[in-house]
């Protein structure tokens, strides 16, 4: 029988995150996820500099061998009509490969790793969990993402009342001739819009690779809106005539819409596993660092006692960061969509709307403070 303080299920950010911050406190924390680390992972893969600040990240170290490729500038617009261009004096976001950036953060939180092994059962044991009949722990954390079993197990099934967003994306090294036929600026991030406005597509090269994608909130025929946006950069010169890999796909849900439980006797949900991505963006590496902090704080302020009513300041704490969930909310549906194209297409058009509110707002989170000093040991 092995045991620890606390078992993380998944390591990406928000788990790692936590477990960084759980270990830094004196605690026994074990991580398990179902991959082999390195992996890849369906991300556009940027962060913004409060992720950077969050994370504690020295920026020299990381850059050792590893793609953070600052951004000056994004170009965003309805897809199928010209964009605008915004400049940034300072670095507005990084660049990075998810397959580095988890690693390094998994690697640097010391917790003690069970790679390649999925939750396959997970059973109260008194006031304890017992999982895959050998590991017994006080406290389990679900940091799995979308599909994450420990979210399954408090009873969200995935798919189960959700409103859940598909994506696409892919990752590749840029050979020289890519580079010398179509426009490639590693420092412009190219956003664009579906004219539904249910979804977006973006396409920017990080160091030596390039990364396109697309997701919707609607996953109906969601290849086609991929191959489309495409076609349509291809034929501004703007990505490759050819592509090397096949697409991969991702899904997630969107805050507020999430109606998952957060929290029981022992456990606690962070990251895509609580449905915390942002709705205008979708990104969500941020709110899921973010998340990995304060359940790190909850944890430790409960000193063992990870009874439900010890670990609820964590939903709230939630509420206070992100706002209120509503899982009925939908962004702007209750507008006729024939209105929100016209009124969509013009805003986007202007560099005022695009720069102040879809980019600033929706995407940087400018207006949005950096996590407060005490959530980090």
């Amino acid at each position: 029988m092995h045991t620890c303080d606390a078992l993380i299920v998944g390591g990406g950010p928000a788990g790692s995150t936590c477990a960084w911050q759980l270990v830094r406190a004196g605690l026994d924390v074990l991580v398990m996820d179902k991959h082999i680390f390195p992996r890849d992972k369906v991300c556009a893969g940027w962060v913004t500099p409060p992720v950077v600040k969050s994370l504690q990240l020295d920026c020299a170290d990381y850059a050792q061998g590893r793609v953070m490729q600052p951004v000056h500038g994004f170009r965003t617009g309805i897809i199928g009509q010209a964009g605008v261009e915004m400049h940034y004096p300072e670095v507005a976001s990084f660049g990075i490969r998810r397959c580095e950036f988890d690693q390094y953060l998994l690697q640097r939180s010391q917790a003690r790793l069970r790679l390649g092994e999925p939750v396959r059962t997970m059973a109260r044991d008194g006031d304890a969990w017992l999982v895959n009949g050998e590991i017994r722990t006080p406290l389990v954390v679900g940091a799995g993402g979308h599909f994450c079993p420990v979210a399954r197990m408090l009873g969200s099934p995935p798919g189960h009342s959700e409103s859940v967003v598909a994506a696409q994306e892919l990752e590749f090294p840029l050979a020289a001739r890519d580079r010398s036929e179509c426009r490639i600026d590693n420092e412009m991030v190219q956003l664009y819009f579906c004219a539904d406005l249910k979804g977006y597509g973006w396409c920017f090269a990080k160091g030596d690779y390039l990364n396109v994608g697309l997701g919707r909130e609607d996953s109906h025929k969601l290849s086609g809106h991929v191959e489309n946006f495409c076609r349509w950069l291809q034929q501004r010169g703007m990505l490759p005539r050819s592509l090397p890999q096949k697409f991969k796909g991702h899904a997630y849900l969107l805050y507020p819409a999430s109606r998952r439980k957060l929290a029981d006797d022992g456990v606690l949900l962070i990251g895509d596993a609580a449905g915390l991505a942002y709705p205008q963006s979708g990104e969500g590496i941020r709110p899921a660092v973010e998340s990995g902090l304060m359940a790190a704080q909850v944890i430790l302020e409960a000193a063992g006692n990870y009874r439900h009513r010890r670990l609820e300041p964590y939903a709230s704490r939630l509420t206070d960061r992100f706002g209120t969930r509503n899982p009925r909310q939908r962004s702007a549906s209750w507008l006729p969509q024939e209105f929100r194209q016209t009124i969509a297409a013009r805003l986007m058009a202007t560099r005022p709307f695009a720069r102040h509110v879809v980019i600033d707002r929706w995407f940087l989170r400018t207006g949005q403070h950096a996590v407060p000093e005490r959530w980090l040991s």
